[in-house]
């Protein structure tokens, strides 16, 4: 615990970006709520979702890389999908069906990561069509905000997010299943490690 909340583990270029991404969300909020404005939201959001990969480059390019780092980052990138998602579903600039679809599944891989955690499960990367649906996804949600906000090219970003939601749906959910005997086997292998210590 103490190697985590070090000066070395936390006083890091990539957490400062981190951070400041996370500082953007109120920015997001206040600018679809407080001015009423999907296009200035949607701008923001869709900024967010394509630098999600920043942070992690430099962390590596520059050997930077910290244990607060590796759970910083991607617990900031969940919650600015799943708070994102859930206002923009709220607003309605994103179809009810859409968010309540990314949103369940968001959830509960989230939930059960959580609890495999907490009863000993060994850490694993996100696998790589993990990151495609991902990826997909924070393209075609912004799209959906842009179809939805009065400017002059609705239409042509409507066609885009809805061309990009289908795949990143069906990716999203196809490996949320495979998650699960992924989750059941580093359950196992982490019961094996605390055994054999």
């Amino acid at each position: 615990m103490s190697e985590l909340f070090s000066r070395r583990s936390l006083l890091t270029v990539p957490n400062a970006i981190t951070l400041l991404r996370l500082l953007c969300l109120p920015v997001f909020l206040w600018a679809l709520f407080g001015r009423d404005s999907r296009f200035a939201a949607g701008i923001i959001i869709g900024c967010l979702g394509a630098t999600d990969w920043v942070d992690g480059w430099v962390a590596r390019r520059f050997d930077q890389m910290s244990p607060f780092g590796a759970i910083f980052d991607p617990t900031v990138d969940r919650l600015l999908f799943i708070v994102g998602l859930l206002a923009l579903g709220v607003d309605g600039a994103v179809p009810i069906v859409v968010a309540v679809l990314i949103l369940a599944r968001e959830i509960g891989v989230g939930l059960m990561m959580v609890v495999a955690t907490a009863f000993g499960m060994e850490r694993f990367s996100v696998t790589y069509l993990g990151k495609w649906a991902t990826f997909i996804l924070m393209f075609a949600v912004p799209a959906l905000t842009l179809s939805r906000s009065g400017i002059a090219l609705e239409g042509l970003f409507g066609l885009f997010g809805w061309v990009l939601v289908g795949p990143g749906l069906a990716l999203s959910w196809l490996t949320a299943i495979q998650y699960v005997p992924k989750v059941q086997e580093h359950l196992r292998a982490g019961r094996r490690h605390r055994t054999t210590v």
